[in-house]
């Protein structure tokens, strides 16, 4: 079936970008590999979205999806495995369907680098992003598992909040940026825990101990915690679309707040795109620009 604009990705980017293009007139198909909502469902409470005290990462993913719906967006739940243009319409296929459209819409989200240990405690203190939950570990001691600039950088981020703030690092060289690191070494409640990695994370319910080993000696220790934060990196899902648009050395579309990319009538929104600040709000706007400028596209063929 031909569309005026698929979506690849229903997170709140992908979501937001399909509300602005139906009310725009367009007709949008959205396709979704996994979970509605991205990374964000699986926050137990989103505090930090205009219009929300507090709400669920899960309800507010599917009061976005009912609204995309409501206004007549189409849900595939399938992956998408390539897009390409032949005669001026885009071929998106599928595992398990192919649909053609005018435009694309990337929205295709990133996965973060998970700690196999902490799975099990995924939203149960255990968190992946320090400015959507540090909040909720305000006076209190958490650990931070990483070394690069994500995982110094929320390290400083929660040492302003947390009474304590233990950083976990398999090696004793760190890979941040100079400033970065004059920042996190004047930091007096930062503890660095080097040359360990967590074996082990226990708890009643939700994360609250754990078994770190020494990479050198191979001993182990506890560690009593409030909260987990894992930033061990992250992987944007944009493989499958290298042939259409530009990436970053990350892997990151690289393509600025226009949300364009060097494909005519290929867009991209969301955490997949390189940005500065990852948050719902700043997919959201990805998500308006992106849904805009594909309805404009489609008006201008």
């Amino acid at each position: 079936m031909l569309y005026d604009i698929a979506v690849i990705g229903a997170g709140i980017a992908g979501m937001t970008a399909a509300i602005y293009a139906r009310r725009a007139g367009k007709s949008v198909v959205i396709f979704e590999k996994e979970s509605i909502g991205g990374q964000i469902s699986l926050s137990p409470k989103v505090e930090n979205y205009p219009g929300f005290a507090a709400v669920s990462g899960l309800e507010l993913s599917d009061s976005v999806f009912n609204q995309a719906t409501a206004l007549g967006a189409v849900l595939e739940v399938d992956e998408v495995v390539s897009v390409t243009k032949e005669g001026g319409v885009f071929r998106v296929k599928a595992n398990y369907t192919e649909h053609e459209a005018k435009a694309v819409v990337i929205a295709s989200g990133l996965k973060h680098r998970r700690l196999e240990a902490a799975e099990p405690f995924e939203g149960m203190g255990v968190s992946y992003c320090a400015v959507c939950d540090g909040a909720f570990y305000r006076g209190k001691k958490v650990a931070v598992v990483g070394g690069g600039n994500t995982a110094v950088s929320e390290a400083i981020y929660l040492a302003d909040i947390c009474e304590t703030v233990y950083l976990i690092h398999r090696r004793t060289g760190y890979r941040a940026e100079k400033a970065v690191m004059d920042t996190f070494l004047s930091k007096p409640n930062i503890v660095r825990l080097e040359n360990k990695v967590v074996a082990r994370v226990a708890g009643e319910g939700r994360a609250e101990r754990l078994t770190l080993a020494d990479t050198q000696t191979g001993e182990t220790s506890e560690l009593q915690i409030d909260g987990l934060f894992v930033a061990l990196g992250h992987i944007p899902q944009n493989s499958a679309f290298e042939g259409l648009i530009a990436l970053d050395e990350s892997g990151f579309a690289d393509s600025d707040e226009t949300c364009v990319t060097r494909t005519p009538g290929v867009f991209v929104a969301g955490d997949c795109r390189r940005k500065s600040v990852r948050q719902l709000t700043t997919a959201a706007a990805d998500g308006a620009c992106a849904g805009l400028a594909a309805a404009k596209y489609v008006d201008g063929l």
